[in-house]
């Protein structure tokens, strides 16, 4: 069951986080958005089990409907975390209904390689660019205390932040997580220092977004345990 979970989770995350576009999130309400980005679940899960079946167009229904809800919420990081908590729950249903999903695949006899792969590029995805979509949900009532600097300044740290935080506790360096803090507090911190809302958006803000990439970085380790060893990540104790 953990290879057809593990592949269904790497589809989900490429469908919903790398391979949507705006234009799909903006026509979510109508008929032609719900189709497009369902059609996208449905092929994405296809190539990463490595073939079609009727699960997976069970799939890519339920992920409409789910979605479809969700245009029907009012929006923000908690319509977010429950639409990704609801496709969670169809993933994993899936994958306890027909556990063999990817042993009838075409890559079945890669899985040595090919779903450790998908775990960490999955969870490297997950903490980067899903992170940045829910801290900016988070941040987004706070906006206005936001301290000057570059036109999308912000979200290129947030994103290198994530990334090195995940990288560092990936490959075994935790305490570089540390490290990382005491820079950005001397690099940032000092210059909002008299600015007290700046200070606390910038403080909630790098708390929110270093709690994201660990969460994301001990999820992956805890799924890469349970299958074939990559060979660069430490050996699990």
């Amino acid at each position: 069951m953990i290879e057809t979970l593990t592949a269904l989770l790497f589809a989900h995350i490429v469908a919903d986080f790398v391979l949507q576009t705006r234009w799909m999130v903006e026509n979510k309400s109508r008929v032609a958005g719900l189709a497009v980005h369902g059609a996208l679940v449905g092929v994405t899960a296809g190539l990463t089990l490595g073939g079609l079946s009727l699960a997976v167009l069970w799939l890519a229904g339920m992920h409409l409907l789910t979605d479809y809800a969700k245009t029907r919420a009012p929006k923000g990081l908690a319509a977010f975390a429950a639409d990704q908590a609801a496709h969670l729950v169809t993933l994993l249903a899936l994958a306890l209904w027909q556990p063999d999903l990817w042993q009838a695949g075409l890559w079945a006899g890669r899985a040595d390689w090919v779903l450790p792969v998908m775990a960490v590029t999955g969870g490297a995805i997950l903490a980067t660019r899903a992170g940045g979509f829910a801290i900016g949900m988070l941040m987004a009532p706070f906006v206005a205390a936001s301290p000057d600097g570059l036109t999308g300044g912000g979200r290129v740290i947030g994103l290198l932040e994530r990334g090195l935080i995940f990288a560092m506790i990936l490959l075994g360096q935790p305490e570089g997580v540390g490290l990382l803090i005491a820079a950005k507090s001397i690099l940032r911190f000092g210059a909002v220092k008299d600015d007290r809302a700046a200070s606390e958006y910038v403080i909630i803000g790098t708390l929110a977004s270093f709690g994201w990439a660990m969460i994301a970085a001990h999820a992956t380790l805890a799924l890469t345990s349970l299958l074939p060893p990559l060979g660069i990540l430490p050996a699990t104790p």
